[in-house]
């Protein structure tokens, strides 16, 4: 008999923060468990170990429903918050009680469906990716005002916040176990977790599928209102390091050069060519004026650097973080002599 370690399993953990599901919730566990015996069955080297439902203050009969689903599955692990505190907050409690190599975050209304965990992994292990999101391949409401407001809504923030993986930002994504947990144990109540994920990792990638938001088609309610949304925005705007602070620092600078320029131009006329000088006025006082509002912006903008920066750290943005990417080799493997059903 061989002494040679056998591969161990990989583990994959769902995680589901559920507000108004009850009525999806058990399509999704059957897609879920579905998904679980095709694996088992093809004997593929990764398993669906845990579905976490986090029951987050739900408005229906959600939290009754997952506690029974728990029961008549043993790897459902129901999760119930004390009152409601927000996706985000339901996301990053499910994350730090999940044990899976890798951490899936979805919706609970099957706008994310479960058979296409399959092609997050294959895209991950292959590439050496740490996160995958998951991005709508065409619109998800059928709503043109909505859709055209989430992008827009996205493409402002990366704008502001200078990160360029922000337009890909979805909840449905595979994350590293690590990765996910060592985020969510810094997240505090204003940061934005894939914001967070940005600090420990830069291998993100992105897939196309098609997504629909059948609930919102057929009911034109979203679950997320203007306040929700505003929300998301400042906690993204909290958690990074804003653009419009260097640009604030650069406008300073530049206009303490011009002022500056300005004035030895000036000067020059006003000794040698005074006669070029049609209108007498305020030209003093005017460079000076911009001399000092550019310093004044300037070193501002550099106090609001370093403070965001002190901000960061103590939210605990870390100085390095390591990982360990030798387990994937198995999984591709395996996946590359599967043909991907989800193209």
């Amino acid at each position: 008999m061989s002494d040679a370690p056998q591969p161990q399993s990989m583990m994959i953990s769902v995680v589901v923060p559920v507000y108004c599901g009850s009525d999806y919730l058990e399509a999704l566990v059957a897609a879920l468990d579905e998904l679980r015996r095709e694996w088992q069955a093809q004997g593929a080297p990764f398993s669906l170990a845990e579905a976490i439902f986090v029951d987050d203050a739900a408005i229906d009969d959600s939290g009754s429903k997952i506690d029974r689903l728990a029961r008549e599955h043993s790897w459902i692990v129901p999760l119930h918050l004390a009152r409601n505190f927000g996706q985000h907050p339901a996301t990053i409690v499910g994350i730090l009680h999940s044990s899976g190599d890798w951490v899936v975050t979805m919706d609970e209304d099957l706008q994310h469906r479960p058979e296409v965990i399959t092609t997050l992994l294959r895209k991950a292990v292959s590439e050496h990716a740490d996160i995958v999101y998951a991005n709508p391949a065409s619109a998800v409401h059928d709503a043109a005002i909505r859709d055209w407001t989430s992008r827009s809504f996205k493409r402002m923030m990366q704008w502001l916040t200078d990160n360029p993986n922000l337009s890909s930002f979805n909840s449905f994504r595979l994350i590293r176990g690590p990765v996910a947990r060592a985020a969510a144990s810094v997240c505090s109540h204003d940061t934005y977790l894939d914001i967070t994920l940005g600090w420990f990792t830069q291998s993100i990638r992105t897939i196309r599928i098609e997504m629909k938001d059948e609930r919102y088609i057929k009911t034109k309610r979203s679950g997320y209102s203007l306040k929700s949304l505003l929300s998301h925005g400042w906690r993204m705007i909290f958690s990074s390091q804003i653009k419009l602070l260097r640009i604030g620092s650069v406008l300073g600078l530049a206009a303490m050069v011009l002022s500056v320029l300005a004035a030895v131009y000036f000067l020059t006329v006003k000794l040698f060519f005074p006669s070029d000088i049609a209108v007498q006025g305020w030209t003093s006082l005017f460079l000076a004026i911009t001399f000092f509002g550019g310093l004044s912006a300037f070193m501002l903008g550099i106090v609001l650097q370093y403070l965001s920066s002190m901000i960061l750290k103590v939210h605990g943005k870390p100085t390095f973080f390591t990982i360990d990417r030798s387990g994937d080799a198995s999984a591709a493997r395996w996946l590359a002599k599967h043909s991907d059903p989800n193209p």
